[in-house]
């Protein structure tokens, strides 16, 4: 068995990155990365879909020399314009100069912003339903803006019943020897998909359910993206979260998010815990925001119905750690969540409270009830903690 052959006349070409601790700078990698490119070859042209972040250039440029056996290379097709996919543009240029760059108008202008290429002469601009004919394959290309860039497209293959997704259903994670989902465990992949999506694509859910809508009723047998495993034994499984995520659907279960300094918020929390628990909630998540990576909060809040954030006072506002983990909610534009808040103050009571309110009015989600703690936890404030748990495991989709 070729491990690397996709189908008759596909060959997967990218690079696992198993070094890089943040991807964008920002997100955990516990599981390294994969850059995924594809060698398309029809009997007439052949086409490079994508290229892979410029530290793996030389294994890259090496893998699709030793696929291409001498052969030319006709195309070099841009799905997506991020560094981690176009970074070996300017190298794949030098290495087949006469090669083509097929591309929406936006990624043509990046790439010409990015790696200064001036040669309008070798650019093949598309649009929506134009294609390419490599012979006995046919490339028919998908505008599908805003999932994740302005300039992002999809390229189907009619024949085989596949499609080049760029960044749509990828997730965090290199490959560990196979590449089609159907040769390995991808337990782990499934995982890092709700991560990958609700870091890097959360703010853009409207778009991803117009490009599911253009993909509605085309019939599938594989999906290559750019991160991650191929798609073929569990296509239905990855476009059916890609769909939930981007409607802001939710599982069931509470996640948790608290922020403390001296241990009487993190009292409260442990306490609505245990009022959800009491009442029957099974999947319940506590992330202290000063330790937990802001990257798994903003998953678990994006996978599960119930959300609950708590903040002790800091400078007459939110812990800082707190404040961004609201941002990065705003930012997202989350919707469709069953909202609780708590908070404890020394002098300032309004200050937590009324940040969560404008959080609130600012994402149309309704604040359930306020837990308020002066100064320290007693008694009074457990039990109005424990009953807030209780009370939000009774609302419908929290179990």
């Amino acid at each position: 068995m070729n491990i690397k052959e996709i189908a008759e006349g596909i060959r997967y070409v990218g690079v696992n990155d198993r070094v890089t601790e943040k991807f964008e700078g920002m997100w955990p990698l516990p599981y390294g990365v994969s850059y995924n490119s594809y060698l398309v070859e029809g009997s007439e042209k052949s086409a490079l879909m994508d290229t892979v972040e410029i530290e793996g250039v030389n294994r890259y440029l090496d893998e699709v020399t030793a696929a291409l056996q001498g052969r030319a290379l006709d195309y070099l097709v841009i799905h997506h314009m991020e560094p981690d996919h176009s970074g070996s543009i300017p190298e794949v240029l030098k290495r087949w100069p006469g090669i083509k760059v097929v591309c929406s108008r936006q990624a043509a202008d990046m790439v010409k912003g990015f790696y200064h290429v001036e040669d309008a002469d070798m650019f093949i601009i598309v649009n929506d339903g134009d294609s390419i004919d490599l012979g006995g394959k046919t490339l028919q290309f998908v505008m599908t803006p805003m999932v994740h860039w302005p300039e992002t497209m999809m390229t189907l293959v009619p024949e085989l019943k596949l499609l080049f997704s760029g960044d749509a259903f990828g997730c965090f994670g290199a490959l560990n020897g196979a590449v089609i989902d159907a040769d390995m465990d991808t337990s782990r992949y499934i995982g890092e998909m709700y991560r990958y999506y609700s870091n890097i694509v959360g703010k853009y859910g409207k778009f991803v359910q117009k490009a599911l809508g253009k993909l509605e009723g085309v019939a599938l047998d594989y999906i290559c993206s750019t991160h991650g495993p191929v798609w073929h034994e569990r296509i239905g499984d990855v476009t059916a979260i890609y769909d939930k995520l981007s409607r802001y659907g939710s599982e069931p279960g509470a996640v948790i998010v608290y922020g403390s300094m001296y241990g009487n918020t993190a009292a409260v929390a442990e306490e609505i815990a245990r009022g959800l628990a009491d009442a029957g909630v099974r999947n319940i998540i506590v992330h202290n925001a000063s330790v937990s990576p802001m990257s798994v909060m903003i998953s678990d809040a994006f996978r599960h119905k119930c959300l609950i954030v708590g903040s002790a006072t800091y400078s007459m506002t939110l812990f800082p750690p707190v404040a961004e983990f609201i941002e990065a909610m705003q930012v997202r534009e989350i919707k469709d969540k069953v909202f609780a808040g708590f908070g404890g103050y020394t002098w300032a009571p309004n200050a937590v409270k009324g940040a969560m309110e404008k959080f609130c009015a600012e994402t149309g989600i309704e604040m359930q009830e306020f837990v308020m703690m002066k100064q320290s936890i007693d008694s009074s404030v457990r039990a109005q903690a424990f009953e807030l748990g209780k009370k939000l495991a009774s609302l419908e989709g929290v179990k």
